[in-house]
């Protein structure tokens, strides 16, 4: 893993999205074809905007699935992870994608993993725009995490910290209406990917910045399994890194 402390939150995504996009670039110039992966959350939202105006990229040529949704939530609701990537990204592509393989939590979870985890098996991911939650959570798998299931697609049980960084982050009014369970793509299948790009501001993730950077690799700090990945960069702005022992911005 490599770590790169960019000026602000804007530097943030604009370093986070042209790496992500120059690895889309080559995917397409030798295969014609891109497979990306794309979260969501607040801590997107600066890439995200980046991501969808990077020149060069046929968009028409790229497939994309994305890490995680809450089960039972209708694509109304403001919080849906569906509605939040239609309009915040699809929708300002310049082209449509080939496909996005959404996950749709109004049906039945367990046999939604199982049809998109068909769809991601026959789709190698060329790179993952991923986020680290409060808690160290590694898309909705909250310590201690699953470091060993295979599956592509898990249902997981979301804990009261993560339930809590969605009341807080103003997606829901209060901690009840925050859903219990949620589609998350495993952590083994997220780490399958060729390149990860990590995208992770704001103060309030510093903790758990410091944990999975400079802790031991630990299902209680799911994102410290980025540590053993050779091409997973860890993109980070000066009061995400604050806690880190040695901190300087490149």
């Amino acid at each position: 893993m490599r770590i790169v402390i960019a000026h602000d939150k804007q530097d943030l995504g604009c370093r986070a999205a042209e790496d992500g996009a120059e690895r889309i670039r080559k995917a397409l110039a030798a295969r014609n074809t891109a497979n990306v992966i794309v979260a969501t959350g607040t801590s997107q939202f600066e890439m995200l905007a980046v991501l969808t105006r990077a020149p060069g990229i046929n968009w028409n040529q790229v497939t994309f699935f994305h890490l995680d949704e809450y089960a039972g939530m209708s694509m109304e609701h403001p919080a849906s992870f569906r509605r939040y990537l239609k309009e915040r990204f699809v929708n300002h592509l310049p082209q449509p994608p080939r496909a996005f393989h959404f996950l749709n939590g109004e049906l039945d979870a367990r046999a939604e993993c199982r049809r998109v985890g068909r769809l991601l098996a026959e789709h190698p991911i060329d790179v993952a725009f991923v986020g680290i939650g409060e808690n160290g959570h590694l898309a909705f798998n909250d310590p201690p995490a699953d470091f060993q299931t295979q599956e592509p697609y898990i249902v997981v049980e979301l804990d009261e910290a993560c339930r809590r960084q969605q009341l807080g982050e103003g997606w829901f009014r209060t901690l009840d209406e925050v859903p219990r369970q949620a589609i998350s793509m495993s952590i083994q299948q997220i780490m399958k990917s060729a390149a990860i790009v990590c995208t992770v501001p704001d103060a309030r993730k510093a903790v758990a910045v410091r944990a999975a950077v400079e802790g031991p690799v630990t299902p209680a700090v799911p994102a410290s399994i980025l540590q053993t990945h050779a091409a997973a960069v860890l993109y980070l702005e000066p009061e995400s890194a604050k806690l880190l022992a040695s901190m300087s911005t490149c």
